[in-house]
């Protein structure tokens, strides 16, 4: 058989997590607490396929032919207004519609990396990330973090190579741990890129997703330097499968995103842009997100109160304030790994915490995603996962 001779890069990844995931949620008997997407019953499909005909009717035939790869006008001006509202002052010229906010990440990657040049992360973090950090040849450094995000006097510790290119962060509800970083640290961190020659990415898909009074507005507030690059998602607030996502950056950086995507996509789907446009310019965003809130806080509340209930004193867990995730640790010793086979065995799965950090590490935590989930399930699931645990760790 034909094997072909793939890029080293491509060579060395695997979506083997990614594979595996997809397996467990599409099994109906299983009670699956792996991804990190909104129930079907939450997304606004009424609402889409009635404004999916207000496009047609409001833009024509242009909707379905080519347009410009800095994305559909209106919605980069409803953009604008929107990021004005949470401290953030951008021009018109500064923001770039995208194919889902992971484009973004991909697209800052193919504009800044070299291959070996240096990512700073977490340790953990989002898993496609580092996939996408890796496939362009990127190594990676680690700053210290804690139960308020990443420690800004560890990032003073790290060489100030010439290779260092990027800070990638995920400041609210983090992917996979669920932390938010403080107020005080994103004030911090802007002033710190210019010495550090570095651009800060912060990745924002749950920014939205507040459930307590300890939000805190965008690092991309306090960027005086025009050294960070906001990307944000309609993906976990409206619609994962229109693919809508956006940057707000320099202007310099956003000539050079737009040069990547015309190599990656031309742009990004018009009618699902102006869609997404008509939604939110309709009024529709706001009481859109205070139900999904409420949604997600009962779930939320409910996971940890059974969780409190079945899981043995010997496991560990936090409480975000925010987001989709909570993340859990078991005692030292134990892998997740290995309660996953047990518990796939009781039809409940959930994601180990390994696959979020680079050069291993983590074997003892687990992700648990409470959102898509019912409550029916969460109550079955968790008690499930509970009982495999106390056998597990006995």
């Amino acid at each position: 058989m034909f094997q072909p001779e793939m890029s080293q890069n491509i060579a060395n990844m695997s979506g083997q997590v990614i594979r595996d995931i997809l397996k467990l949620t599409q099994q109906p008997d299983v009670i699956s607490f792996a991804g990190g997407m909104p129930p079907t019953d939450a997304l606004p499909h009424e609402a889409l396929r009635e404004i999916s005909g207000l496009a047609f009717e409001k833009y024509g035939r242009e909707v379905l032919q080519y347009g410009t790869s800095e994305g559909f006008l209106p919605l980069r001006e409803f953009i604008v207004k929107w990021m004005a509202k949470k401290g953030v002052k951008a021009e018109l010229e500064e923001v770039i519609v995208t194919s889902g906010s992971q484009q973004g990440i991909d697209l800052m990657a193919k504009a800044f990396l070299n291959q070996d040049d240096r990512v700073i992360m977490e340790k953990p973090t989002y898993l496609t990330a580092i996939q996408i950090f890796q496939l362009y040849g990127a190594s990676f450094l680690f700053g210290d973090s804690d139960e308020n995000g990443i420690v800004p006097s560890s990032l003073q510790q790290i060489s100030k190579h010439s290779t260092n290119k990027l800070l990638y962060l995920v400041p609210n509800f983090q992917n996979p741990t669920g932390v938010t970083l403080s107020q005080d640290r994103r004030k911090e961190l802007p002033g710190m890129m210019a010495e550090l020659k570095l651009v800060l990415v912060e990745d924002d898909p749950y920014g939205d997703l507040v459930y307590d009074d300890n939000h805190n507005g965008p690092i991309k507030a306090h960027d005086q330097d025009q050294r960070v690059v906001y990307l944000g998602s309609f993906s976990k607030i409206i619609s994962p499968g229109l693919r809508v996502g956006f940057a707000v950056a320099p202007e310099a950086i956003i000539e050079k995103l737009v040069i990547g995507k015309q190599s990656s996509d031309v742009h990004t789907c018009n009618l699902a842009q102006a869609m997404i446009y008509e939604f939110c310019a309709g009024g529709l965003l706001e009481p859109h997100l205070e139900s999904l809130k409420n949604q997600y806080r009962k779930k939320r509340d409910l996971m940890l109160e059974v969780m409190d209930r079945h899981f043995p004193r010997s496991v560990s867990w936090n409480k975000p304030g925010g987001g989709l995730f909570i993340w859990v640790q078991l005692p030292a010793g134990k892998t997740a790994q290995g309660l996953l086979k047990e518990a796939v065995k009781e039809k409940v799965a959930f994601i180990t915490g390994e696959c979020f950090y680079v050069g291993g590490g983590g074997s003892n935590t687990l992700r648990l995603n409470f959102s898509n989930a019912s409550s029916a399930q969460i109550e079955e699931g968790i008690s499930r996962l509970g009982k495999v645990m106390h056998t597990y760790l006995a």
